[in-house]
């Protein structure tokens, strides 16, 4: 379709010729395509449409639409697909009450709240999603009715009576206080249906109010024929207290069946040509609203949570993920058997173990640590320049890196020819202690995620060790920390747990390596962008959102079952999405960096203060903005991550470089009066020129590695040691150390694939692996080669 038709307003030409029959009179139309074309809800007139009095299908997918505009009127509707659009709202679909079959699917802002509503309030519907939902929307419109009802009432008479005498004003004073009052008090279901529960007990206090005025005015007025104000009330109570009272708030089979666990892929395929990329919430930087309240919430017994499958079993060893081989280490193209474990391209030894930690600190000792780091903060904060002053401690020879495993394990329905799904994020599993909780040899150990999959997999042998699958889900983020498990006898243990989450705008927590994925909880209506636990308090999570805003989230410990109790800390209000977090290296618990599509902005985290929550303390600026044109500002920090204690690396989108600078000197120069402070740079290392954002950059503090991918899938490898420090002060450009190419991973009987855009990277503290994720569905392993 033309620019232009989709730029067109409804018209009746449009309508006429987009319909099926062909006629020339609106009122005979049945069927309807307006699919892609740009549509908001703005753009549908209601009038016009509402002269479609014989219409029986509508197609509405592909558009923008936010809401079905109020008032509109199609009797005979009974099909409508509203799929791909940004539905903020189900309630106004309540007036197609004659649909039976609706499509709703890839609305970002969508939940399964939504999707109850939609359920209760089109009693014909039948078909939803593709999938027969009858049984399902008997026990949604009928099921938990009484039960609902009764906790109403009783919630009445405990606390509530008509008041003497019955005014406008009296009367909207009490519903007020009796519809929060029931709310707040009346639980029932699971917690994903928390929202939907709340929104059914209104309506069904509000309607029970009603009857109850209703009954008084009868008793007191007995000779008046009713007016139509008092027939109205009694009509809908007929209706919504009879046939569609309420939902169902028994439990779904998300945990078991929706929420699946799966094994590692499927057996290897060959490489295909790359299907269309599809759109991806991650790309959009619209602005979110209404934050989902969840604290406290207690989660389900284990019992019924899904289970994550071990892939060494011999059960599923024939599934091991599909692996494409680099011909330029070997020269010919190769596919290993897929029951075979992951071959080296190149024989190096095994990586040394990690240094194990010493256990962690019980809960008491975390707070006082945090007690004491945030008295040392502010001493360590008054001294900028020293930190920066200090010579990187980091090996003076670069590394060498060969490409080694590249997995293509993220497939959607494990199919061979998916290249179009893109990988988001990953992390390595933070080492372990001693026989401590990790699934394998901590560093070596990694977890991606991309579309609706999170992979556990191990770098030296190139084997998914555990897949976990949310059919419908988007994930964009995961973090890795180590809580502690109380056991028998009062003891508690380090358990590595993962936290991810995306378009949904719920938090799955995982404990891989007893392949169990315990809990989750909704930090949001709209989808995560971005997790970070926090170093210092392993219990503490920060979860950024596309509602422009980022919670701090407590999950507490878990009990041998597996329970555990969230609370909400800290609401942070970034205005726009928050893309990358960075917590300092010397004290995790008083400042936060976040990298947002409109700037980077530092808060202020610190408990002891009692605002929950807070607006930026300062934005940290750079010189590039000054380039600004009516194209780009260069605000959006899509790299973000410390390269020591006080450096820190960062870029903008369409800079063409990298920022090195001092987080200790560039908060000394802050003028508490005024939120706006100059980065002090460093440095400005070469990088792509590219225009594609969200291609992130990883560091390596260890080794003084700064690494960002480009778009077309090369790495480039900055070094920075206290030698080259020195040349900071040139001014100039800093070349990249290394540009690493793309491996050009082929399959047999198929060409090599051009080199996709590098979403993100990840290095262990060892710099024994480098892991970078594509937006091509692989991921490469690459390994250092033994010095």
């Amino acid at each position: 379709m033309s620019i232009r038709a989709a730029m067109e307003k409804i018209t009746e030409k449009i309508l006429l010729e987009k319909s099926s029959p062909r006629t020339s009179k609106l009122e005979q139309i049945k069927t309807l395509n307006l699919s892609r074309m740009g549509l908001k809800s703005e753009d549908l007139p209601v009038l016009l449409l509402s002269k479609l009095c014989s219409l029986e299908q509508l197609d509405l997918s592909g558009n923008m639409l936010q809401e079905i505009p109020r008032g509109l009127c199609l009797p005979c509707l009974k099909i409508l697909n509203c799929s791909n659009n940004d539905m903020e709202d189900v309630v106004s679909l309540e007036a197609l009450r004659n649909i039976e079959e609706l499509r709703l699917e890839d609305n970002l802002y969508l939940t399964v709240n939504d999707e109850h509503k939609v359920v209760f309030l089109l009693p014909k519907l039948r078909m939803f999603n593709g999938k027969d939902i009858s049984s399902t929307a008997h026990h949604i419109r009928h099921g938990s009715t009484e039960i609902l009802m009764k906790r109403v009432i009783g919630v009445w008479e405990r606390s509530f009576s008509l008041p003497d005498p019955i005014t406008a004003q009296s009367l909207a004073a009490v519903e007020k206080g009796f519809v929060n009052t029931a709310c707040t008090q009346i639980k029932y279901g699971p917690n994903s249906l928390s929202e939907y529960i709340k929104w059914r007990v209104e309506m069904i206090a509000k309607e029970y109010l009603k009857s109850l005025t209703c009954s008084e005015e009868e008793g007191r007025v007995t000779d008046t024929p009713p007016t139509k104000e008092n027939e109205a009330p009694a009509e809908r109570r007929t209706r919504d207290l009879g046939d569609n009272i309420i939902t169902s708030p028994q439990k779904r089979t998300r945990n078991n069946s929706e929420v699946a666990a799966e094994a590692s892929p499927r057996k290897s395929s060959r490489l295909a040509s790359a299907a269309p990329v599809e759109a991806s919430p991650r790309k959009s930087t619209g602005v979110m609203k209404t934050p989902q309240k969840t604290d406290p919430i207690m989660t389900p017994s284990p019992r019924k949570q899904a289970r994550m499958t071990n892939v060494d079993t011999p059960e599923c060893s024939l599934r091991k993920s599909s692996r494409l081989e680099n011909i330029s280490q070997k020269g010919a193209s190769k596919v290993e058997s897929p029951g075979k474990a992951a071959k080296s391209i190149i024989s190096t030894p095994t990586p040394r173990p990690a240094k194990c930690e010493s256990p962690r600190k019980t809960a008491k000792d975390q707070t006082t640590v945090q007690q004491s780091k945030q008295k040392t903060s502010k001493t360590e904060t008054d001294t900028p320049q020293k930190t920066a002053r200090t010579k990187l401690k980091v090996p003076q020879e670069p590394v060498s890196l060969q490409p080694f495993h590249v997995l293509q394990c993220h497939s959607r329905q494990d199919s061979p020819d998916d290249f179009s799904t893109p990988l988001w994020s990953c992390a390595f599993e933070p080492p372990q202690e001693c026989n401590g909780g990790g699934i394998s040899g901590g560093s070596r150990t990694i977890a991606t995620c991309g579309g609706e999959t999170l992979c556990v997999i191990d770098c030296e042998s190139g084997h998914v060790l555990k897949k976990y699958k949310v059919p419908g889900e988007e994930f964009f983020s995961l973090a890795w920390s180590t809580v502690l498990m109380s056991r028998t006898g009062g003891s508690a243990r380090p358990c590595s747990i993962l936290a991810a989450g995306g378009k949904k705008g719920l938090v799955k927590l995982i404990h891989p390596r007893v392949n169990l994925a315990f809990g989750e909880f909704r930090a949001s209506r709209r989808a995560i962008s971005i997790m970070r636990f926090s170093p210092c308090n392993a219990s503490f999570l920060f979860t950024g959102t596309y509602e422009n805003k980022i919670f701090l989230w407590d999950i507490g410990g878990l009990d041998r079952d597996y329970n555990f109790k969230i609370s909400k800390l800290l609401v942070l209000e970034t205005g726009s999405t928050p893309l990358h977090l960075s917590l300092l290296p010397t004290s995790p618990d008083t400042h936060l960096l976040s990298g947002c599509d409109d700037g980077l902005y530092i808060f202020d985290i610190q408990l002891c203060k009692n605002t929950q929550k807070r607006n930026e303390e300062m934005e940290i600026v750079f010189p590039i903005y000054k380039k600004k044109d009516k194209k780009n500002t260069y605000r959006t920090i899509d790299g973000l991550s410390f390269l020591s204690d006080d450096i820190v690396a960062s870029k903008s989108h369409m800079q063409g470089s990298i920022y090195l600078w001092s987080w200790s000197a560039t908060r000394a120069s802050w003028n508490s009066r005024k939120k706006a402070v100059p980065a002090v740079v460093l440095a400005e290392l070469q990088w792509s020129s590219t225009e594609i954002p969200y291609l992130s950059l990883g560091t390596c503090p260890g080794y003084g590695y700064v690494v960002c991918g480009d778009e077309q899938g090369r790495l480039w490898m900055y070094h920075i040691t206290d030698t080259m420090m020195e040349k900071f002060k040139s001014g100039k450009i800093i070349s990249a150390t290394e540009v690493l190419e793309w491996p050009s991973p082929v399959r047999a009987e198929m060409g090599a694939l051009e080199g996709p855009s590098i979403n993100s990277i990840a290095m262990d503290p060892d710099l024994h692996y480098l892991v970078a994720l594509t937006d091509k569905n692989m991921a490469v392993v690459w390994k250092r080669e033994s010095q």
